[in-house]
């Protein structure tokens, strides 16, 4: 069973425009859709749909329209009870494909409900192969929450992933002397800024092909016990790194529709294909095959097994006198029956 962790979970509205975006201008909206949302849902209903057995752990009131429009897409909730609803996200796409999201803060955790989600984690963590942490944090958790929470479910049999940005990343990485989560999922942008690095060279360096800065960047954190980085690069695809190598996918052309939800689909498909038993550079495979197909879709429309290409991504390692499993495909990956999880 995986469980994923959405601490700031929200109701996500989409509008979709018919012409650019123009600042101070007036607009004529094509469509506007509401769906349950926050990282760690996404990667929940990701999950859900590939028939991988998932709960979706989150803060929310037990009347909440989350919980219904959730409810509603099949995938299985627990709720740590809190007072205030659910935020809303603004999400503006445009026709090209370039999306502008204006995110809440979210509703104010006290320290008892706080505490109350704290101990949720732990309790489902007892039965999960892996738990999923990702998103923002809400008004009244401290950024440490992450790192507190890796170093809580250290020593556990199952793995655990963190997907998230800025000061929890910061945080996150500041205590990895405490506790190292066995998959984290930066971007570019996060990867560079956690390490004190150039964002500009890092995203240089993948436009003209050249994968190695953010191998260089990724094995900093692995030498500081992260089990594995999976780097998100957008349209230059993505760059795994484990201890026994380095691999970069490059994704297939597409026509670009939104990005709400391409990395939290591209975090679900690594998890789906190493519950699935594949090797590294298959998981790599799968991630951006997931991602960019999320990418293709519109809104905040996530990607199920029926639209993912596996054989139009191209994976290669990094450094070839590294130890590496050859990326050959699978018997039938996108059905393979998942291997009897507790």
């Amino acid at each position: 069973m995986i469980v994923t962790v959405t601490p700031n979970p929200s109701i996500d509205r989409t509008v979709t425009l018919s012409a650019p975006l123009t600042r101070g201008g007036v607009h004529r909206v094509t469509s506007v859709t509401d769906q349950a949302g926050g990282k760690g849902v996404n990667v929940a209903r990701v999950l859900t749909m590939a028939g991988i057995d998932t709960v979706a752990l989150l803060p929310a009131a037990p009347n909440d329209p989350l919980l219904t429009a959730l409810g509603s897409t099949g995938v299985m909730l627990r709720a740590v009870p809190v007072a205030g609803p659910a935020r809303t996200n603004l999400t503006i796409t445009e026709p090209d494909g370039t999306t502008t999201k204006i995110n809440e803060p979210g509703a104010t955790l006290d320290t008892a409900t706080a505490r109350a989600l704290s101990d949720a984690v732990l309790d489902a963590a007892k039965d999960a192969d892996w738990v999923v942490m990702s998103g923002s944090l809400p008004p009244g958790i401290p950024d440490s929450w992450y790192a507190e929470m890796v170093a809580a479910l250290a020593g556990r049999s199952c793995r655990v992933a963190v997907d998230t940005s800025d000061a929890p990343l910061a945080a996150l990485v500041a205590g990895l002397h405490r506790g190292a989560p066995d998959l984290i999922k930066p971007n570019a942008e996060e990867l560079a800024g956690v390490l004190g690095l150039s964002p500009q060279t890092l995203e240089s360096a993948v436009a003209q092909g050249d994968p190695e800065p953010v191998v260089r960047a990724a094995r900093q954190l692995i030498e500081r016990g992260v089990g594995t980085v999976l780097a998100t690069l957008g349209a230059a695809g993505a760059v795994l790194v484990d201890a026994t190598g380095a691999w970069t996918a490059t994704p297939p052309p597409i026509v670009p529709r939104s990005t709400v939800g391409a990395g939290d689909s591209s975090l679900a498909g690594y998890v789906r294909a190493e519950v699935g038993g594949a090797p590294p550079p298959q998981r790599l495979q799968m991630a951006v095959a997931y991602g960019s197909a999320a990418a293709a879709l519109p809104g905040t429309t996530l990607p199920g097994p029926a639209e993912i290409d596996l054989d139009a991504v191209a994976v290669s390692p990094v450094s070839r006198s590294q130890p590496t499993t050859p990326a050959t495909p699978i018997d039938d990956p996108r059905h393979a029956v998942t291997r009897q999880r507790r």
